[in-house]
């Protein structure tokens, strides 16, 4: 809990699984111990959560997938009904301060303070839009929805947000192979890739909001069914064993740090491309069932 990183916060979903499914105790009191963290999170002046103590007065994509998910569980579980307000407010500043008027995307982070040489000195947002991302936050839309009351004032605005990111994704698909790209929107460049975790990301995504009546079957379920034959055709690999492999995952993308990540295009290509990562796995899995179901 000490370094107050919204990182931490993901495995409290799996905590409070364990303890619907269990009963036991310890399941329950390490998820309080997580429920605790976000109660002296560090903040922006607005009340965002800072993704970490040492990225102070910066809100990344990957937070709200990170934290929100589990926070509005909890919150239905624990009977903490105002909870549902701060989680809102997550994801209505993250639209707010990265969203690009121009394209509807949202860039993988910003700085309230603008002192990060990544951020833009007049927005705050970083430079790209990365395809992980945006993954996150998209998921992080569809899950918390799952526990957020029918009632609540701010459900509406967040199903608003889903729909001005599920057009917004739909209009960078690569139209050959179905999928999307390391950054988003520059398809075809020289050195840009097609990429696994977001395309994964995105089929779930889009596949659950339909399911659950978010955003229109007529408009959507063309992206996603062709976004899942080309996961099969760009990265699913059999291999000689009987087993397959999932290719073309990015290892990891950020901003800031040491050595210092500055957010450009050419940081997101430059960071390793792997198989089998669990952060690609993952979301095939989770996109594979809806698909199948």
């Amino acid at each position: 809990m000490s370094d107050y990183t919204l990182d931490n916060i993901r495995s409290g979903t799996v905590l409070l699984f364990l303890w619907k499914l269990t009963g036991e105790i310890k399941y329950k009191q390490a998820a309080d111990l997580l429920r605790e963290q976000l109660k002296s999170q560090p903040r922006t002046k607005e009340g965002g959560f800072w993704h970490k103590e040492v990225y102070p007065y910066q809100m990344w994509l990957d937070g709200l997938f990170m934290a929100e998910p589990f926070y509005a569980e909890y919150a239905v579980l624990f009977d903490e009904p105002n909870d549902f307000d701060d989680i809102a407010l997550q994801f209505k500043l993250m639209e707010e301060h990265a969203r690009d008027p121009k394209t509807g995307l949202l860039y993988h982070g910003y700085d309230e303070s603008r002192q990060q040489a990544w951020a833009n000195p007049e927005t705050g947002t970083s430079a790209s839009f990365w395809g992980r991302g945006v993954g996150w936050y998209f998921m992080a839309l569809v899950d918390t929805l799952d526990f957020f009351p029918k009632d609540h004032p701010e459900r509406a605005e967040l199903i608003a947000i889903l729909q001005r990111l599920a057009e917004a994704v739909a209009k960078v698909q690569d139209p050959q192979s179905g999928v999307w790209w390391e950054v988003l929107d520059q398809g075809g460049r020289k050195g840009n890739y097609l990429e696994s975790s977001a395309s994964c990301m995105f089929v779930y995504s889009y596949a659950k909001a339909v399911e659950k009546g978010y955003i229109r079957k007529s408009s959507y379920k063309k992206v996603y069914k062709t976004g899942y034959a080309g996961i099969q055709t760009q990265f699913v690999q059999d291999r000689p064993d009987g087993g397959v492999d999932l290719n073309s995952t990015v290892s990891v993308g950020g901003l800031g740090g040491n050595p210092y990540r500055n957010g450009t295009y050419e940081y997101y290509l430059s960071e390793a491309v792997v198989t089998n990562d669990a952060k690609g796995v993952g979301p095939f899995l989770l996109a594979s069932l809806y698909l199948h179901n």
